[in-house]
């Protein structure tokens, strides 16, 4: 039977929206209620003593709210992270003050680049003694400021529950991301008189209504008359559930598509219309049609360098209209001709509503033949491809064999490095909410924390954490998380001996000068497995990673896989770093 956390035979009640607030609650209660009231019922954290009062209320909640209890503060916001981008909702972690607040950073920053709402509560010490250099003080309000999308730092108990109401509210709404409550411990065991508000008033903060008319009417004679136009999605898609919506647009009027390492699951990769992802680790197909094109839609993308190459000589001839959220997103980095502020789902429908009949889409899309036939031959003439080795594994063959094996169902979570990349371009993905990688900030040690998330989140889906055997040993502790809660996570170690990426960069741009990067020393990975109570294989062979691979995901539970790989491949097609997506390097 699965460990969960812990009830009151009659919990206290916190009157909401009423009169009846006869019932007082201390502040770690009304912290239970409040999520309670917002829907949570899984947490991921870290006891210390700021959060005693906390954890003592959880222990009266066991039967609303499960606690997964990690092995590093780190760990419990990646988990948060990959529970909201696998489920949709909004992930919580629970840590305490001074240290547990400063591990934590790492997860909130990289949720807040990728914009995954998740509430952060940071313990902190008692307000009499804030700013006297406290045991375990860190002014987390300040260390967080600019990696949340907003902080809140508690004075008053009676402040807590609209302080709540607020962060979910802001988490979930707008553009979505990471906030925090910085929390001191008197205020949790003082007791609270206030009412958890029905809604939240926020005068300076009102996400955007649907796309002005004019606008969208604009961009859809852009979308009608173009010769050449592509479809360029990211993460947006994805946190907007949008799917269903681009599908259509695509298909209604014959667009390609091309994701980046955010969107990718936002556009089926086996549909024909998808090219791949595009940027410096992109297909040729995607890097040429976004080069060439007269119309690019952007739609939740914030024009990343890793996406663009050289800026001055990025889509020279296209028009551009950009669907985007974030006010502040749009002509940040690229100046556009068509701005669309909105959620990508409520835009893209008023572009499908503004649309003419299905004869005049289809004579669009019969005009666009000659584009389409264009970039299916970009794809025949440079596809993704390796030459096969029966001596050794090569890291595209590992990755098509586990999409083979999963038949593209599982969710995967990834490290950051060339496994992130090579996965991201021979494993395919049937659908949104399949794929958790560390994209804005690129946070080693991301992929198994966030598969457990993931796994917790959606326990009918089989998660893959692919990870790099660098990037593992930072967060490999989770393992015990993992274990402990009969996660069915099973993680694939491409192991090279080499930090990967930064190899690759040093031999193309370093005359071959490896300095630091060759991981001479590493655990034996399967007994480390065993250590943890989790399955432990192992392979170099070709020929037998399709039974491993087989033996693995019929395993109930935790398994590692410590694959070898070809030691010094490089990821391919590659953009160097200030050329335009024309420059590829091939191979």
């Amino acid at each position: 039977m699965r460990p969960h956390a812990t009830t009151l035979q009659e919990p206290p009640t916190l009157a909401v929206g009423t009169e009846k607030a006869e019932t007082v609650l201390t502040g770690a209660q009304v912290l239970i209620e409040s999520l309670v009231r917002e829907g949570v019922d899984t947490l991921f954290g870290y006891p210390g003593g700021a959060v005693l009062h906390i954890y003592d209320a959880l222990y009266h909640a066991r039967d609303r709210l499960t606690h997964y209890l990690v092995r590093h503060e780190q760990g419990a916001v990646h988990m948060a992270d990959g529970y909201a981008r696998a489920t949709g909702k909004v992930g919580v972690a629970l840590v305490t003050s001074g240290p547990g607040a400063t591990n934590a950073v790492t997860g909130i920053a990289t949720a807040h680049m990728d914009s995954i709402p998740i509430v952060v509560i940071t313990g902190q010490v008692p307000t009499a003694v804030l700013g006297t250099d406290a045991f375990q003080e860190v002014d987390t309000f300040g260390v967080t400021r600019h990696c949340s999308k907003h902080n809140f730092m508690v004075h008053e108990a009676d402040d807590l529950p609209g302080v709540l109401k607020e962060s979910f509210y802001l988490a979930r709404s707008g553009r979505p991301g990471p906030v925090v409550v910085d929390l001191p411990k008197d205020l949790t065991a003082k007791p609270i008189r206030s009412r958890y508000p029905d809604e939240s008033e926020l005068p300076s903060y009102r996400p955007p209504r649907p796309a002005p008319l004019e606008q969208v009417q604009r961009a859809v004679e852009q979308l009608l008359s173009a010769e050449r136009p592509v479809l360029y999605v990211g993460g947006g898609v994805v946190s907007a559930d949008a799917t269903t919506e681009l599908i259509q647009l695509a298909e209604r009027l014959g667009i390609p598509v091309t994701p980046t390492l955010m969107g990718l699951g936002g556009f089926p990769s086996a549909h024909n219309l998808c090219l791949g992802m595009l940027g410096m680790h992109g297909t040729y197909c995607a890097n040429m049609a976004i080069s060439e094109a007269d119309l690019i839609v952007a739609v939740g993308v914030r024009f990343d360098d890793r996406v663009t190459g050289k800026l001055e000589e990025f889509a020279p001839e296209a028009t551009i209209v950009h669907i985007d959220i974030d006010p502040s997103s749009i002509d940040k980095i690229i100046a556009v001709d068509v701005p669309l502020q909105g959620d990508a789902k409520r835009v893209l429908r008023q572009l499908l509503e503004s649309l003419p009949e299905p004869a005049a889409c289809q004579a669009v899309r019969n005009g666009r033949k000659p584009w389409l036939d264009r970039t299916e031959q970009w794809k025949r003439e440079v596809p993704l491809s390796y030459e096969p080795s029966d001596e050794v594994i090569l890291p595209q063959f590992l990755m098509e064999q586990i999409y083979l094996h999963t038949r593209g169902e599982a969710i995967v979570s990834t490290d950051v490095g060339q496994h992130q990349m090579w996965a991201a371009q021979y494993h395919r993905l049937n659908g949104p909410r399949q794929w958790l990688t560390s994209g804005g900030l690129g946070t080693m040690g991301y992929g198994l924390p966030a598969g457990i998330g993931a796994q917790i989140g959606r326990r009918d889906r089989m998660v893959v954490a692919i990870v790099g055997d660098g990037g593992f040993q930072m967060t490999s502790s989770e393992l015990a998380t993992a274990v402990q809660y009969e996660a069915n996570v099973k993680v694939v170690i491409m192991n090279n001996h080499y930090l990967g990426m930064v190899r690759q960069w040093q031999e193309f741009f370093y005359e071959n000068r490896y300095s630091h990067v060759r991981m001479d020393a590493t655990p034996d990975f399967v007994k480390l497995a065993e250590a943890f109570g989790a399955k432990g294989l192992r392979t170099s062979n070709p020929k037998e990673l399709p039974g491993l691979l087989s033996e693995a995901f019929a395993t109930p539970g935790v398994v590692v896989m410590d694959i070898h790989v070809a030691r010094q491949d490089n990821v391919y097609p590659m953009v160097p770093s200030g050329a335009s997506l024309k420059e590829m390097v091939l191979r």
